[in-house]
């Protein structure tokens, strides 16, 4: 899945060549504009600036009251990151596909797979949890 992006762009090129070889102009820009959407939503590099797992353990524990540990394509790490508004950017954001000790501390506290979104809220880990529990810890005073 991590490299589902290149096929996906590539897949979606082909496509809007295609259709511009015919001639049809709009086609090819819907093929266009969907390709590269889907496959910046698939790629390593969507989501914005990400930390690295060691980098935030080195943190002190009052700096890293929520992180989140997601990847991009996941539904409900985007879910929850929309559902927090604002409050996202109080959270540390790990990308697993970027960090492979991140993919391993997601692997050691999900019975040996990547589910995410993982959030780890005072040090305890919590697997795809509501997004108001996030948000109710964001909101509390540090």
């Amino acid at each position: 899945m991590r490299w589902l992006w290149l096929p996906m762009l590539a897949f979606f090129a082909y496509l809007t060549g295609e259709a511009a070889w015919e001639q049809r102009w709009a086609l090819a820009a819907v093929y266009a504009v969907v390709g590269i959407g889907l496959s910046y939503w698939l790629s390593p590099w969507q989501g914005g600036r990400s930390r690295r797992h060691e980098e935030v353990l080195a943190m002190p524990e009052s700096e890293r009251q929520v992180v989140i540990y997601w990847r991009p394509g996941c539904q409900y790490c985007m879910r929850l990151k929309s559902s927090l508004g604002d409050l996202r950017d109080k959270a540390l954001w790990v990308n697993i596909w970027q960090d492979d000790d991140a993919a391993a501390f997601v692997r050691s506290v999900n019975d040996g797979n990547e589910t995410v979104p993982t959030v780890v809220i005072d040090g305890e880990a919590h697997t795809n949890p509501d997004p108001g529990m996030v948000r109710e810890r964001l909101e509390a005073p540090a």
